[in-house]
């Protein structure tokens, strides 16, 4: 504003101050109005969703805040949480993401997002799950919410999606196990790496490294001598896994426990210890 504007103000206010305020809600008004204007929620969300699919992904955020906070009893207040994670989810910010997710399924228990925030907090998780040589926190939540997902919602079109990837995820946890018992088997603590293998054949029975651990534990016992525990170990191996890949592994391991059977003294009975039962 400048100095002859304020100079005649000035003179309005000296000579009649009821005037002055007059003139300014005259000018000033209008444009008063239109600041303390609020959008609604509907205004706010679709805005959201505009940005959101322009890939504007920050800007969208705001708007689906604007909506959380100020239009919180809103139609459009779980549309725009549910929104919300999707954002941070496409912005690859999956912890954020998954915090979201959860927000809609606690506040929000009777939306129909409910069921897709459920899916989308397991995927957040499963997108964390790193390979399988690493701390795998992450992967066994996301199991867990996939399988909260499958038992709350069987029928779901994302059941498929959700119990492969419980499949794959299991993978990534026997592998790791696996892993383990191939070291100790290294390191010649048979013992340790037997119980490892019994261990991915009680908690991933389903997996492809079932197979290869039934064939460990057999692997185990000749190490530790114990021939007749390793023939049946590998005779359960036959049984459950008939085609199996290492199938021909485990016939030259049991032809060698065979071999070394017979070179064995009958009358000395192998020495069993608590830990073969």
């Amino acid at each position: 504003m400048n100095q002859s504007v304020i100079n005649f103000l000035k003179t309005i206010l000296n000579t009649n101050q009821g005037t002055f305020y007059v003139l300014l809600v005259a000018m000033f008004g209008c444009s008063s109005q239109e600041l303390i204007k609020q959008r609604t929620a509907e205004e706010c969300f679709q805005k959201g969703k505009e940005l959101l699919l322009e890939e504007n992904y920050l800007e969208a955020i705001e708007e689906f805040k604007i909506v959380g906070l100020q239009y919180s009893g809103s139609e459009y207040a779980d549309d725009a949480q549910y929104y919300l994670g999707e954002c941070y989810y496409e912005r690859e910010e999956f912890l954020l993401a998954a915090f979201e997710y959860d927000m809609l399924k606690k506040r929000m228990a009777s939306s129909t997002y409910v069921p897709m925030a459920q899916f989308q907090l397991a995927q957040s998780y499963y997108r964390l799950s790193p390979r399988s040589t690493l701390d795998q926190r992450y992967t066994n939540k996301a199991i867990d919410e996939f399988q909260t997902f499958l038992e709350y919602y069987p029928q779901h079109d994302s059941a498929g999606s959700a119990s492969e990837k419980i499949k794959r995820l299991n993978g990534r946890l026997a592998k790791k196990e696996f892993d383990i018992a191939v070291l100790y088997m290294t390191l010649e603590e048979y013992l340790s790496a037997q119980h490892y293998f019994e261990n991915i054949l009680e908690r991933f029975h389903d997996t492809e490294f079932a197979e290869q651990a039934q064939l460990g534990i057999a692997q185990s016992f000749v190490s530790r001598k114990k021939l007749e525990k390793a023939k049946e170990a590998l005779s359960v191996f036959f049984l459950k896994y008939p085609e199996s890949k290492w199938k021909e592994q485990a016939q030259q391991l049991k032809r060698s426990i065979e071999t070394e059977l017979k070179e064995q003294p009958a009358h000395i009975p192998e020495k069993r210890t608590e830990s073969d039962y």
